[in-house]
C-alpha cells in the first residue's frame, strides 16, 4: 500500500523531472540514480524518524525556498545552455562519478524537503505503525520513479538535440519555481 501511494504521489512530481533533467545534463546516468536515490532515502529516513513533527514545520518559508531554488537552477541552466560550446560538453562528460552522485543527490535533498511524498511518508509511520515497513515502501517507490526518470532523460538525450532539451528543462524548472514561490505567498 506504501509503495503504490508514493509510487503514484511522486511519478508527476516536480522531482521526477528534476532527475530527468539532471540525467540529460550530467550524462551518468547510474550516478545521477544513485544520487538521487540517496536523497530520497534520506528524505525517508527523516519523515520515518520525525513522523509528526515534520508536518508541523512552516510550508510557505520551506515552499518559498524551494521555489527560489527551482528559479535560479533553470535561469542558470538556461543561461548556461546558451553558452555551451563542445568543449563545455566534453567536460560535463568527465565529471567524475562522485561529483555527480553529491550534486544530484543535493539538488533532490532541498528539492523534496517537506514534499508531499514526505509528508505523506511521515502520515504512513504515524498510522500504521510500522517505521521499517513504510521506510521500506517508500524508499523503494521513490527509488523505482527516480529509475524511470533516468532511463527516460539518457533516452531523450540520444533522440533529441541536448540544447532543446536543457532549454525545455529549463523552462520547467522555471514555471516549477515559479508555481512553489506563488504556493508559498498564498
Amino acid at each position: 500500500m506504501v509503495f503504490l501511494a508514493i509510487f503514484l504521489a511522486e511519478l508527476p512530481d516536480k522531482t521526477m523531472f528534476a532527475t530527468l533533467m539532471l540525467a540529460t545534463r550530467m550524462r551518468r546516468p547510474f550516478a545521477v540514480w544513485v544520487g538521487v536515490s540517496i536523497a530520497y532515502c534520506t528524505h525517508v529516513v527523516i519523515a520515518v524518524l520525525f513522523g509528526s513533527a515534520l508536518s508541523k514545520l512552516p510550508e510557505r518559508p520551506i515552499h518559498l525556498l524551494v521555489g527560489l531554488v527551482f528559479l535560479v537552477s533553470g535561469f542558470v541552466m538556461f543561461r548556461s545552455s546558451n553558452q555551451e560550446s563542445q568543449e563545455a560538453q566534453e567536460i560535463h562528460q568527465t565529471r567524475s562519478f562522485f561529483k555527480v552522485v553529491y550534486l544530484s543527490m543535493s539538488a533532490i535533498l532541498v528539492a523534496e524537503f517537506a514534499d508531499l511524498t514526505q509528508l505523506a511518508t511521515v502520515g504512513f509511520a504515524v498510522r500504521m505503525n510500522d517505521s521499517v515497513g513504510v521506510a521500506i515502501g517508500a524508499a523503494s517507490a521513490l527509488c523505482s520513479v527516480s529509475a524511470i526518470a533516468v532511463l527516460a532523460g539518457s533516452a531523450l538525450q540520444k533522440r533529441f538535440n541536448l540544447l532543446l532539451i536543457q532549454r525545455v528543462a529549463s523552462a520547467f524548472f522555471i514555471l516549477f519555481g515559479i508555481a512553489a514561490i506563488v504556493n508559498s505567498i498564498f
